[in-house]
C-alpha cells in the first residue's frame, strides 16, 4: 500500500498496534497445558476488544483467528483443543487483522518455557536475522538483495531458509504487491522496495527443510525434509532511511 496521507499513516499504525499487541499477549498467556484452541480464543477476544477483525478469517474461511503453529509445524497451525501446549514446545502466532479498513500481519515464533529441546539457536537466527534484513531496506532498494542477505545470514548460521514462503506488501488487503519478498535470492525478481509503502518482511529460518508442504487438513504446513523452522515478521513502512516498524510493540525483538 502506498502512504499518501496521513489518515492513512495513522490507520495504518491503529490496525498494526491491534495485532502487535495481541501477538504480545498471547505469547504471554501460553503456557503448558492449554490448547491451541484456548490460546487463538485468547487472542480472538483481544482483537475482537479492539475493534480488529481476523485477517485469515475474511479472507480465506481460516477455521480460526489467528494462526498457531506447534513444533514441527512451519506455519497456518489450525487451533485446536485436542492439541496441548508442552514445556519446551517450538510455537509460532502468527496474527493479521483489518481494522477500518487497514490490514496489517506481524507473527513471532518462541520457545514456551524451558529450552529443553535446544530451539532458541534457531529461534534468535530468525529474530537477528529479520533485524538485519529490515534496517536494510528504503526505497529503491532491490527486493532480491533482501533475500540474498536473509539466506546468507541465514547460512552463516548454520540454518537454510524455506523458499515458497515470502513476505508481501499488505495494507489495503492482506496480500498485495510486492507479491513476494523472498528469503533468497531470486534473479527473476527485479523489482525494488519503494518509498512510502507498506510490507510485511519474515524469515522463515529452517534446521532442515527449504520448501513447505501442505497437510491433509488444507491449512498446516511442515518442512519437505523435516526438522523445525522459526518465523518472525513486522510490517513496516518504507521511507528513504531507516523504516518505521508499525508492529513494533509485539516486542519480538526484546
Amino acid at each position: 500500500m502506498s502512504i499518501t496521507t496521513e489518515e492513512e499513516l495513522v490507520g495504518m499504525k491503529r490496525v498494526s498496534q491491534a495485532v502487535a499487541c495481541t501477538l504480545k499477549e498471547m505469547r504471554n498467556f501460553a503456557r503448558p497445558g492449554i490448547n491451541t484452541k484456548q490460546l487463538d480464543d485468547f487472542g480472538g477476544q483481544i482483537l475482537n476488544d479492539l475493534g480488529a477483525k481476523s485477517a485469515p478469517r475474511l479472507t480465506y474461511n481460516f477455521p480460526g483467528w489467528t494462526c498457531i503453529s506447534v513444533n514441527n509445524e512451519i506455519a497456518h497451525g489450525i487451533p485446536s483443543d485436542k492439541k496441548i501446549l508442552h514445556e519446551g514446545d517450538l510455537i509460532n502466532v502468527d496474527v493479521s487483522a483489518e481494522l477500518d479498513g487497514f490490514w496489517s500481519d506481524n507473527g513471532g515464533s518462541f520457545v514456551l518455557g524451558e529450552d529443553l529441546h535446544q530451539h532458541h539457536l534457531l529461534v534468535n537466527s530468525s529474530k537477528n536475522i529479520l533485524k538485519k534484513a529490515i534496517n536494510q531496506i528504503k526505497g529503491g532498494v532491490k527486493i532480491s538483495d533482501i533475500g540474498r542477505l536473509i539466506e546468507t545470514e541465514a547460512r552463516k548460521s548454520g540454518f537454510r531458509v524455506i523458499k515458497n514462503l515470502t513476505g508481501h506488501g499488505v495494507g489495503r488487503s492482506l496480500h498485495e504487491a510486492p507479491h513476494e519478498i523472498a528469503n533468497f535470492y531470486d534473479r527473476y525478481n527485479s523489482d525494488r522496495f519503494r518509498k512510502n509503502t507498506t510490507v510485511a518482511v519474515e524469515t522463515f529460518i529452517s534446521t532442515a527443510s527449504s520448501i513447505a508442504e501442505t497437510q491433509k487438513d488444507g491449512w498446516t504446513l511442515v518442512g519437505n525434509k523435516g526438522g523445525f523452522v522459526a518465523q518472525h515478521e513486522h510490517t513496516i513502512l518504507i521511507t528513504g532511511d531507516q523504516p518505521i516498524i508499525l508492529t513494533a510493540e509485539n516486542d519480538i525483538w526484546v
